[in-house]
């Protein structure tokens, strides 16, 4: 028997040195204790429990929570980056803190690590019902010396802040995983609610599992993605917990949810112990907006309405929306107010993008299909319009009210930085376009140093990116916006991804156009390309080296001339691809060839010589051509890059106010024109988008009605295309518009330094045109004819 002891023994002794010993303590207080023993003399409440659970491990509590309590720090530095700005905004003073469920005190003395504790509260209170891990937390304080830590015995229900004032109210409230281990859930969020300031806020990391059965139908949950646990994993976790006492049901984060409203959402696994679901969660009260005279002044800035003062919406809230159809039935409603209304008259919180620090982001419902059918990813994360010829052609002023299509954004900034218009209306109906729009925006707003935007937006990659999206960029970042970009962190720190610009669907054109250059052997004369310092230099390799390979008949006919392709990597739809087709058979009708149809590969390979070839016979690459630079290296260079990234540039862009005019809609054009004050618009630059129209229907029409009502007489609608005399240029001359050819893509030249497009047309506004009026018979032709020289 000796020898098997002794084996026994050597077995428990190398768990331990292999374990080690404070996981060994951890998994018996864990999963052993709770079924081989019953503490004495309990009386069966929650603080017996506790102790019970907690008593045996609180000495090694913080040395075994690291791995299984994920999210914790990322919670303590998105509310710490909330404080910082709250600061910056409203002025320094120094806060009340309440941890519930504070435990041993790891949090703050964590938080130390994002924002000091002793000069930043004047008052600390961790708040806990087990008197073992309270213990701990005393000791904690006394060794690091901070007076202003309290440590508090009690349940969070009876805590109240001091006797003296009873209405003495905290600033910031915190829970790590505790809410999920109290009982009676419901009345503790409600005393959290009482605590909490009117200005403050309140962060939460924990368990969790859900359905989307149960939220889908919900406007102010803050984001779904990644929200729904599968059948399984709910079933197993919700077991799994309930044997410590952790309860998982989905009414403790909903109920949370439905008495603060949301600043911001993450839904994350823990992969490391089998995809854990948890979440950190950011909210502030409720009624920090349910004041419709907020809402009407915020509204008035989306729609370009003037602010007029609703009547006593809050006398009786479950009229709210007739009233505010009563007495505001003349006035333009955006959708997010009439959601807010909604929501108001059912006592719910407001979507979450109300609650947002900076007005940018319009709210838009997540789950419609016109949304959902982008699959979460932007097509672009550059823009492929010239903003150079923009402003030549437009000459827009701080006076201007600007509609555009959002794409990468960069055409935007630029606007931003030679005009300031009043208003700048981005429009895209991919939510992933206007969050990539989003980041470009908070990176300035917050203000990062010229280097570190630098590295994101020119290079692609930045090694602590994850660490600026929390602590700097999230405070002006929508929810949705902040946890698409917290899913896609690796796209920047990687060492094996390529970076920004390899991602998207422009990305696999880049990274097709990199695989192609690596087999043919070319990638070092694409480099010396992208260096060459003279035209001449750069015609020479292009003729001899590149050219041979990238407009060779094989390349054309297997990827140039794929209608997927065109699609997916380079946005190029059925009906422009069509336009394209129609010149090319002109053409060839003109030389005698007698081909009305087919011959869509050779169009295409012919479309893209005449694109291809005179860029580099005009147009430098190293130090103006960025366009075409990043498309072969997937970055920027300090000589080649957007105006927006320069440096001359960045005090102005990183100005406070300078962004207040921008509104980020993510709708359908259309939708967005429908609910603008008439009269209003100035400029709407449209980009390539009327090609993608169907001849045979009606939405072009629609469209061009709606531009017409939303604009003054005198403004402007800019657009280019790929044909040379686009069909829908009729119809806007049928709905009260001049068209003016200002741009024209002839063989051998260049239209601008994209030279993607075969036209320019700016159709200007004349007279107003009934919207809901029949199509108009032909009229007189009353389009320019000239054509301006547009130089590089």
């Amino acid at each position: 028997m000796v020898p098997i002891y002794g084996a026994v023994l050597l077995s428990i002794s190398l768990a331990i040195s292999f374990i080690g010993r404070d996981y060994l303590i951890f998994a018996y207080n864990c999963f052993l204790k709770p079924f081989i023993s019953k503490p004495k003399g309990s009386t069966g409440g929650q603080q017996d429990a506790l102790e019970a659970f907690y008593k045996g491990q609180a000495a090694i509590y913080d040395s075994t929570r690291s791995t299984l309590l994920r999210g914790r720090d990322e919670m303590l530095a998105l509310a710490a980056a909330q404080l910082r700005l709250k600061n910056e905004r409203e002025g320094f003073r120094k806060r009340v803190w309440v941890d519930i469920g504070g435990g041993t005190g790891w949090n703050i003395e964590r938080l130390n690590s994002h924002l000091s504790v002793p000069e930043n509260f004047s008052a600390v209170y961790l708040v806990d019902f087990s008197p073992s891990l309270c213990a701990v937390a005393r000791e904690r304080f006394e060794k690091l010396g901070w007076k202003n830590v309290h440590v508090v015995c009690t349940d969070a229900r009876t805590f109240r802040l001091g006797e003296a004032d009873e209405d003495a109210k905290a600033d910031w409230i915190t829970m790590s995983y505790s809410l999920s281990m109290i009982p009676n859930y419901y009345s503790v969020v409600d005393s959290l609610s009482n605590l909490l300031s009117p200005a403050g806020i309140i962060s939460v990391a924990d368990f969790y599992v859900q359905s989307a059965a149960n939220y889908s139908s919900r406007n102010y949950s803050g984001g779904v993605l990644g929200r729904h646990v599968n059948w399984f994993s709910r079933q197993f976790w919700r077991i799994w917990f309930e044997f410590d006492r952790v309860n998982l049901e989905e009414g403790r984060r909903d109920y949370l949810e439905y008495t603060f409203g949301t600043v911001l959402a993450v839904n994350e696994r823990n992969v490391i112990l089998g995809g854990i679901p948890y979440y950190v969660w950011i909210g502030c009260p409720k009624t920090a907006l349910h004041n419709t005279h907020s809402l009407a002044k915020l509204d008035a800035t989306i729609t370009n309405s003037p602010y007029l003062s609703p009547v006593n919406h809050e006398e009786n809230r479950s009229k709210a929306l007739e009233k505010v159809n009563e007495t505001t039935s003349r006035q333009l409603r955006s959708k997010g107010f009439e959601a807010a209304v909604l929501n108001l008259s059912v006592n719910l919180p407001l979507p979450s993008f109300f609650y947002q620090n900076s007005p940018h982001r319009i709210y838009y419902d997540e789950l419609l299909e016109k949304h959902t059918q982008f699959n979460n990813s932007y097509i672009y994360a550059f823009a492929w319009e010239d903003p150079r010829v923009d402003q030549r052609i437009l000459k827009l002023t701080n006076e201007d009210v600007v509609l555009a299509i959002t794409s990468g954004g960069d055409n935007l900034l630029s606007y931003i930085i030679d005009a300031a218009p009043k208003r700048v209306h981005a429009v895209d109906m991919n939510p992933a376009q206007n969050h990539m729009f989003e980041l470009k925006i908070a990176s300035f707003s917050a203000q990062l140093p010229h280097d570190d935007i630098w590295k994101i937006f020119a290079e692609g990659k930045h090694p602590q990116f994850r660490e600026i999206l929390i602590g700097k960029l999230s405070p002006h970042l929508s929810t949705h916006a902040f946890q698409f970009w917290l899913d896609r962190t690796n796209v920047f720190t990687s060492p094996s991804h390529g970076g920004l610009y390899e991602t998207g669907q422009s990305g696999i054109a880049l990274c097709t156009v990199k695989w192609i250059f690596r087999v043919c052997g070319i990638d070092g004369h694409v480099k010396k390309l992208c260096s060459a310092t003279t035209l001449n230099q750069q015609k020479e390799i292009w003729r001899e080296k590149v050219r041979p390979v990238m407009l060779s008949k094989l390349l054309s006919s297997t990827i140039i001339g794929n209608e997927k392709f065109l699609w997916k990597a380079l946005g190029v739809p059925v009906n422009q691809r069509n336009l394209i087709l129609q010149d090319y058979y002109k053409r060839e009708q003109e030389k005698g060839n007698n081909i009305t149809s087919g011959h869509s590969g050779h169009a295409m390979w012919e479309y893209v010589i005449n694109t291809l070839d005179p860029i580099v016979e005009e147009s430098l690459l190293s130090n103006d051509n960025y366009f075409y630079l990043l498309c072969l290296l997937r970055k920027y260079t300090k000589e080649s890059c957007p105006g927006w990234l320069h440096p001359d540039n960045y005090k102005k862009l990183t100005t406070p106010g300078t962004f207040n005019g921008v509104r980020m809609h993510t709708d359908e054009i259309q939708e967005v024109l429908a609910r603008l004050k008439p009269g209003t618009l100035t400029v709407a630059v449209v980009m390539d988008s009327m090609d993608w129209f169907d001849p045979e229907g009606t939405d072009a029409r629609s469209q061009i009605r709606k531009l017409n009502d939303s604009m003054k007489i005198g403004g402007r609608v800019m657009l280019r295309s790929a044909g040379m005399e686009p069909w829908y240029l009729r119809v806007f001359e049928q709905e009260g518009y001049t068209t003016k050819r200002v741009g024209t893509r002839n063989p051998g030249t260049c239209i601008d330094r994209v030279n993607m497009y075969a036209s320019t047309w700016v159709c200007t506004k004349r007279r107003d045109v009934d919207v809901e009026a029949p199509p108009q018979g032909a009229m007189e032709r009353q389009r320019s004819r000239s054509v301006e020289k547009l130089s590089l």
